[in-house]
């Protein structure tokens, strides 16, 4: 490891956190923290906290230091920051320059708080730029967004859906949905309580969409055997869920989705959604790789809809780059 500094990109995501170093992604570690409650102390940070999730006594909380892709615990936002750049970073001789991302639509109060966590955990005489995570994905999918023509970028987060237009490194319409596979998630669980009478928890509907999920039918039909927690007796009881079942169970946040996007589209001057409907619109983040996510966008929209090349890591190489032409997109980016 070089003990000089260096640049950084952080897709500081609600479920997880990307760190890119010289175009390639060094880190990637859930954004979770263990904490004990009596002492206010974090022990477990990362992929061991995650591990943690639904395991740990009273004296314990699993906590997710983001909600809906904003900062909801500041102070544990800085230090699970911390400790994910000292990961990378444990021998420097200089602090890296730092380029993290937020979501669009966000507030100057939710924006600062973004900054002062990355300030403080990495230090005095730091220097910590932020960009908005659209600009940052269609950067990292090598879209030509510093052309006077329309690209459109749709990332599908764990906390929050974000559908942009961005047209000469500005987006010229764009809506945030504070909802993401989280949501998902909740509405798997939902369709096993109100079916079967079975309580599952997050990590659990995560891995039936991981597995098993579909945002259309699928010609091969899978299923999963799990337990679930008895509603009444409180006795673990084993169910099966169909690949069907959990495309019923998620329409309802899936065409939540589509509208946000429409209500963008329906933002965007007339040449610009031309070149849309002439380039088609590009698909990122974890959620694009449910399973004909891509076929329903574009059956339901009306313009092609294509799967980006490396979905999950699009922003983090992308917000390396957006440090390397910050001057170029400085103008653009919201001030606090």
């Amino acid at each position: 490891m070089a003990l000089f500094s260096r640049d950084l990109g952080i897709d500081l995501g609600t479920n997880f956190t990307r760190i890119a170093e010289a175009d390639e992604i060094v880190l990637v570690e859930p954004t979770v923290v263990a904490v004990q409650l009596e002492q206010q102390k974090i022990v477990e940070i990362g992929q061991e906290a995650f591990n943690m999730l639904g395991r740990v006594s009273e004296e314990m909380e699993v906590s997710r230091p983001l909600r809906e892709g904003v900062v909801a615990y500041y102070e544990y936002t800085y230090l699970f920051l911390r400790e994910m750049i000292k990961r990378v970073t444990p021998m420097r001789m200089f602090k890296p320059q730092v380029m993290i991302t937020h979501p669009y639509e966000i507030t100057s109060v939710e924006r600062r708080a973004v900054h002062e966590a990355g300030l403080e955990a990495l230090g005095a005489r730091s220097n910590v730029l932020l960009v908005p995570q659209p600009i940052a994905a269609a950067l990292g999918v090598d879209l030509p967004i510093g052309m006077p023509s329309g690209n459109m970028i749709v990332s599908l987060g764990g906390g929050c859906t974000q559908a942009a237009v961005i047209a000469v490194h500005d987006i010229v319409s764009g809506k945030t949905l504070r909802e993401g596979g989280q949501t998902l998630d909740e509405a798997i669980a939902t369709y096993v309580r109100r079916k079967y009478g079975l309580i599952i928890g997050q990590p659990t509907a995560e891995m039936i969409k991981k597995q098993i999920g579909a945002a259309v039918p699928q010609d091969e039909e899978l299923r999963i055997e799990l337990q679930g927690q008895d509603q009444v007796s409180g006795l673990p009881k084993p169910f099966t869920l169909t690949t069907s079942e959990v495309v019923d169970a998620i329409q309802d946040p899936l065409d939540r989705v589509f509208e946000t996007i429409r209500q963008v589209l329906e933002k965007t001057p007339p040449e610009l959604a031309s070149d849309v409907i002439d380039r088609g619109i590009a698909l990122c983040g974890g959620g694009a790789l449910l399973r004909g996510i891509d076929n329903l966008m574009t059956q339901k929209l009306g313009i092609p809809t294509y799967l980006v090349d490396d979905p999950e890591n699009a922003a983090a190489i992308g917000s390396l780059r957006a440090l390397e032409i910050y001057p170029v997109i400085q103008r653009n980016l919201p001030r606090f």
